[in-house]
């Protein structure tokens, strides 16, 4: 299987991945805002310096918003990518905005706020290093053996164990933790712990580690997702190669299968 995703499969993991923080709440980790509500649009156009784009940012039940990012590492340039994306995500939303940087466990210490005189950015910090994976993956498989219910905290759990403290690699972790999410009796929560733990790993960890997690999401509803978009992209790849050579639009709807709609679609694009 191709371990690299597309544009619109990484669409499709979003989807899954923010479908299990509704209702949640970040409050284990020592972030207190109310419920999450609903995802909202996280792009942002900005002519100057092209789109920006956070990790998430949602719409909470007290109608500010939680914007999120993940990193591996502390970047002070990072910090006013955050800060920057904040004030615009403000002059869209006029909503107050809550911010949290989750760092693996490979950031030890609290990086410090971004002061620049009259503006601080101070967000929330979560240092994935201060929580015991082995522990809490322990925990996880005792509850999903003995039938337990597993709670909106037990699922970010399993999501965030790659980046944790444990005394495994974040490889093997990681294959561990779907192959966890993969025995959840209720179908939904599994289809989308999965997708979310692979959603979240990808960005971590190296091609030929990727592979091992691939083997591992074979035979679920991701898999043959990531499938169908991959041969759709290579659909795509070939139309837009006879358009090129001025094929007509009827005859590569023939060929290829894609409507004429969406030819003509490409073939604005390329334009």
């Amino acid at each position: 299987m191709e371990v690299k995703i597309s544009r619109k499969a990484k669409d499709i993991l979003q989807k899954y991945a923010s479908g299990l923080f509704k209702d949640a709440t970040l409050e284990f980790y020592g972030v207190k805002t109310a419920k999450i509500k609903e995802i909202i649009n996280v792009e942002l156009p900005v002519i100057e310096v092209g789109d920006s784009m956070s990790d998430n940012a949602f719409l909470l039940e007290d109608d500010s918003i939680l914007h999120y990012e993940f990193s591996s590492e502390y970047k002070k340039e990072e910090m006013i990518r955050y800060s920057e994306y904040d004030l615009r995500l403000y002059r869209r939303e006029g909503r107050k905005i809550n911010t949290v940087i989750i760092y693996t466990s490979d950031v030890k210490e609290k990086p410090e706020s971004l002061d620049i005189g009259t503006l601080i950015f101070n967000p929330y910090i979560v240092l994935m290093y201060n929580y015991d994976g082995n522990a809490i993956y322990e925990d996880l498989d005792k509850k999903i053996k003995n039938g337990q219910d597993l709670t909106d905290t037990d699922m970010l759990n399993l999501l965030f164990l790659p980046l944790m403290r444990n005394t495994m690699p974040r490889s093997e972790l990681a294959v561990n933790s779907i192959k966890l999410a993969k025995t959840i009796p209720d179908i939904q929560k599994r289809d989308a712990c999965v997708a979310a733990a692979f959603a979240f790993v990808h960005r971590y960890l190296k091609e030929n580690e990727l592979e091992k997690v691939m083997e591992e999401i074979k035979m679920t509803t991701l898999a043959d997702m990531l499938i169908e978009d991959a041969v759709k992209d290579k659909t795509i790849e070939f139309a837009k190669k006879l358009l090129k050579r001025g094929i007509s639009i009827t005859d590569i709807s023939e060929d290829t299968g894609l409507s004429e709609s969406e030819i003509e679609q490409l073939q604005a694009e390329m334009e």
